[in-house]
């Protein structure tokens, strides 16, 4: 692992496990970067991983704060541009994350599939809903559509831990993007079945499309959210 992510990784466990104050800032670049044996330069692409997740934010002239809400327990904190899936969100919390697989199959896209991952419909594609549950309760449902020729080597094994972690880890492809649509919907069937919702709870939905660095879609998805549990938010930078 790069020494900026390892730095990165370490301060949002400081940060969730409240090893600093979140009334004040965090500790300046320039001691952080002694205190981790590393440039100023390594130092400040580790901060902005964090400002990027959502952990930290800037304010000019008076140093880099904790945004409260990204390191409360209770509910899972989407940053508007994540894009890499329910364990990176839970990254170092320290939470049991499960997948139940509700159905996984090959098949060939419909044409509204095909379109959004720029493939014909003569290209076999993964057709995976999961349940995903933290600490034993259901939090989302995924179905996800991914095609087999971009992303292969999908299986139970993959399927029951992080599809991302393969993806990045295993396949060495590089995520770069993602275009969500956020909507609130009413409770389904398979929702009020497998999340445990009532009739007249709302669920969020994000349909979302994936890039890798090429600019090649690889996932197209529907995500259905308790709303107990997430919470989204975005970051806005200003150069």
């Amino acid at each position: 692992m790069i020494k900026y992510q390892q730095i990165s990784d370490e301060i949002r466990k400081r940060l969730i496990d409240g090893f600093y104050s979140t009334d004040q800032p965090i500790p300046d670049e320039i001691t952080l970067s002694n205190q981790f044996g590393c440039s100023r330069m390594t130092m400040k692409r580790a901060l902005d991983i964090l400002v990027m997740e959502g952990y930290l934010y800037r304010k000019r002239g008076h140093g880099t704060f904790i945004v409260k809400s990204a390191i409360q327990t209770n509910k899972v904190n989407v940053v508007g541009n994540d894009s890499q899936g329910l364990s990176h969100l839970l990254k170092g919390k320290g939470q049991e994350i499960t997948s139940k697989v509700l159905q996984f199959e090959v098949k060939f896209p419909t044409e509204e599939i095909a379109s959004h991952l720029s493939i014909n419909l003569d290209t076999p594609i993964y057709d995976i809903i999961r349940l995903r549950t933290v600490e034993g309760e259901p939090y989302v449902i995924e179905h996800t559509y991914m095609p087999t020729p971009l992303i292969p080597g999908i299986n139970e094994k993959v399927l029951h831990s992080s599809v991302y972690s393969y993806i990045i880890e295993t396949l060495e492809l590089t995520v770069a993007g993602t275009h969500k649509q956020i909507r609130a919907c009413k409770s389904n069937q398979m929702d009020q079945l497998h999340l445990q919702c009532q009739k007249d709870d709302p669920v969020l939905e994000v349909e979302q499309v994936v890039y890798l660095n090429n600019g090649v879609p690889f996932e197209y998805s529907f995500s259905r959210h308790r709303y107990d549990k997430f919470e989204f938010s975005t970051v806005s930078i200003k150069r």
